[in-house]
């Protein structure tokens, strides 16, 4: 690559034999709340996902990742469990689950569930029980605290979604902790019995048939056993969440938890090809401890860099691809997210016709990589009005933008009335996207480019399972190579919405974004501004 400032990295393609399905495969969250409503109620359910999986068949996701359906009070919509092996009514029933987990299976999509073992809802008969007296016999199923000497909470740890994570309990004169809601109170995850009560919940969907689980903050499960103060974070800005305030020393990614997750590794390896994929919002360098000693720890820690990186241009990009492949234990497979139902929309993140690069990036990078529902389709955030927000983050600390409503709008499926999302009321309101109809039958469309970058996949084992090689900055334009013993291919991104000189490889262009460029390159070009390519290379040396 030309210019001044060139970066290269070198990653060994995959020689395992028979890589695994979550290796070679594109995994899409469907938070289901928004994806399809079939009983007019206005929230998405187990049916609706069912009635969609021929347009999930259709553009070409090998795994869809459900997030939470089980019985739950619904105070943080589903992240608050009251039985983990059940399914809400809200969504349907187990025999609705077991339909749907059979029908992925029969158009060859696997299905992830959502674990949460973090915490329960203060309504789960364990927690009940917990706090029923002092001498429960599940009284150590959770984390329970005298008050400090001089009353009050034990010490200053926070909530996520503000406030104390300490809840006085006054029947008992004791404080519980929780590290989100006061109605989300955390399991005790040193205790054996606890741990073998959400070993159980693991093997109860395994059974079933599910492919494995994404579970929800991984690295929270275990806290500090001497109640330490957190210590103050210097580098906080006043305005932000007031959890922010503190660095969490002490209440997560404590080393024990690690531990854990060999367990719950375990507990899977007794079943064939299933997945276990952690939430880790850490830095790389701690995020790829979640791997394991040996590989015995989670197969894809979540790796969030692009979702959660300060600004979006070519040199931080490049320096974030390759600190991470430089990080990777041996054997550490990696994979890429840009965006999930807690976090802007990429596009309203970087723009609409850089979230257009963003997806050929996603689909080009070395690794597994997720896509977030909507994306394909170029969503953005939708404004809510005051009376319609449902989200606690936002309702408890307002006016801080830590809302996650305007990422979480329903799925726009046709235009008109309901959008085919549903005959009733959106739980949340509906966004000014294009729906998903008219993009079908565009083929410049943002949901047809995603659909032929995963065709572009299939076609080119190298896009899957290669090394990534010569990682290159040029101004604006970012360029790697991707390659095995069948193909090469470079891709190159302008992230400027100014056009950019760069060098390429002798070869075919085979796709491109926000241009109509076709043909034959050789030695170097202008990318417009915007424009992203996929170029296949005549000739590699080997």
């Amino acid at each position: 690559m030309t210019g001044d400032n060139v970066i290269s990295a070198v990653a060994a393609p995959n020689r395992a034999p028979g890589p695994a399905w979550w290796q070679k495969g594109v995994i899409y969250q469907i938070y289901p709340r928004s994806f399809q409503d079939t009983g007019g109620d206005g929230t998405g359910d187990l049916k609706g996902i069912t009635k969609r999986l021929e347009y999930l068949q259709w553009l070409g996701v090998d795994a869809i990742w459900v997030s939470p359906v089980y019985p739950s009070p619904m105070t943080d919509f589903g992240y608050d469990i009251s039985d983990y092996t059940d399914i809400d009514p809200l969504f349907g029933g187990l025999a609705d689950m077991d339909a749907l987990i059979a029908a992925a299976h029969a158009r060859g999509l696997k299905l992830i569930l959502d674990y949460v073992p973090n915490h329960t809802s203060d309504q789960h008969p364990w927690f009940v029980e917990s706090r029923k007296s002092r001498m429960s016999p599940k009284r150590d199923w959770y984390i329970w605290h005298d008050p400090a000497a001089g009353g009050g909470a034990p010490n200053n740890w926070l909530g996520n979604f503000g406030g104390s994570a300490w809840t006085l309990d006054e029947a008992s004169g004791s404080y519980y902790y929780h590290s989100f809601l006061p109605t989300q109170p955390d399991l005790n995850w040193r205790n054996p019995q606890v741990r073998a009560a959400m070993f159980n919940v693991l093997k109860f969907w395994l059974e079933r048939g599910v492919d494995g689980f994404r579970v929800d903050v991984m690295w929270m499960m275990i806290k500090d056993d001497q109640f330490r103060d957190n210590p103050r974070d210097p580098n906080y800005v006043p305005g932000g969440s007031s959890h922010d305030r503190l660095i969490p020393l002490y209440t997560a990614d404590r080393p024990e938890v690690q531990g854990i997750v060999a367990e719950m590794r375990a507990v899977l390896n007794e079943f064939a090809e299933r997945v276990l994929i952690g939430e880790l919002y850490l830095p790389v360098d701690r995020l790829v401890a979640y791997y394991g000693a040996d590989g015995s720890g989670a197969q894809l820690p979540f790796n969030f860099q692009l979702l959660t990186m300060q600004g979006w241009d070519a040199q931080t990009i490049a320096q974030i691809i390759i600190n991470y492949e430089r990080a990777l234990p041996p054997g550490g497979w990696p994979n890429w997210v840009l965006g999930n139902h807690d976090r802007p929309r990429i596009a309203s993140r970087i723009g609409p016709a850089q979230a257009r690069i963003a997806a050929m990036l996603l689909l080009t990078l070395r690794g597994t990589p997720t896509i977030y529902m909507g994306d394909e389709l170029g969503m953005v955030n939708t404004v809510i009005p005051q009376a319609d927000i449902r989200d606690p983050a936002e309702l408890r600390e307002p006016g801080k933008n830590l809302g996650r409503d305007p990422e979480r709008t329903p799925f726009l499926w046709q235009p008109g009335p309901g959008a085919g999302f549903t005959t009733g009321r959106p739980w949340l309101p509906f966004g000014n996207d294009t729906p998903m109809s008219m993009q079908r039958d565009d083929p410049h469309s943002m949901l047809n480019l995603y659909r032929q970058m995963l065709a572009l996949r299939r076609r080119y084992p190298a896009l899957a399972l290669g090394a990534v090689e010569a990682v290159g900055v040029s101004g604006s334009v970012l360029s790697f190579l991707r390659w095995d013993g069948g193909a090469a291919l470079q891709i190159l991104v302008n992230t400027a919405d100014q056009d950019c000189a760069a060098s390429t490889q002798a070869g075919q262009i085979l796709l491109a974004a926000n241009s109509a460029r076709n043909g034959a390159v050789s030695g170097g070009l202008t990318l417009t501004a915007n424009e992203g390519l996929v170029v296949l290379i005549d000739e590699v040396a080997d």
